[in-house]
């Protein structure tokens, strides 16, 4: 069976399927940027700390890692909304959107890597090394598994949540 697009069984123009994926793309950075921008905060404070400076040169780069991931993954998060103050009423909400797209997986990419290396400074602060690495692990592969993998494993398959194959009457794409 021939699958229909979205935007026809919605019956709706390009232009409101543009402005229906834009704002659902701005709820998406919204859940994300919070705890981006509370992360990012944190981060800014530490170096200030007086344990900071018994931290190895390994811990630092972490820390630097950590730091720098968490300000490119504010960066994404907040593109689109400023993006869409400098594009307003320019008729490229299109654009806009396929660069939101782009700038939230890319944030997510960043924040994992902060969360990861964030958290392994702390592990190995607290519980040594081999823990830190360990720990790591499970977090990037957690993080890469629920961000990326599975849903590009559904999106490869042509899946629906359930791992079956979705009827074109009920199609649930995200465009």
């Amino acid at each position: 069976m021939e699958r229909v697009p979205e935007h026809m069984e919605r019956r709706e123009s390009q232009l409101e399927r543009a402005d229906r994926n834009f704002v659902e793309l701005l709820q998406g950075a919204r859940v994300a940027v919070t705890g981006v921008q509370v992360l990012f905060a944190f981060l800014l404070t530490v170096p200030f700390s007086p344990g900071f400076s018994r931290l190895d040169l390994a811990d630092r780069w972490l820390f630097y890692v950590a730091l720098v991931g968490a300000a490119i993954a504010s960066i994404c998060y907040i593109a689109p909304a400023a993006q869409h103050r400098v594009l307003f009423r320019q008729g490229r909400k299109e654009t806009l959107v396929r660069r939101s797209n782009f700038y939230g997986i890319l944030g997510a990419l960043a924040l994992a890597v902060s969360m990861t290396t964030a958290t392994m400074l702390v592990i190995d602060y607290l519980f040594g090394v081999v823990v830190a690495w360990v720990t790591a692990g499970v977090i990037a592969a957690l993080a890469l598994w629920t961000w990326f993998g599975q849903p590009a494993l559904n999106r490869a398959n042509g899946n629906g949540q359930d791992g079956k194959a979705v009827p074109s009457s009920s199609s649930s794409r995200d465009d």
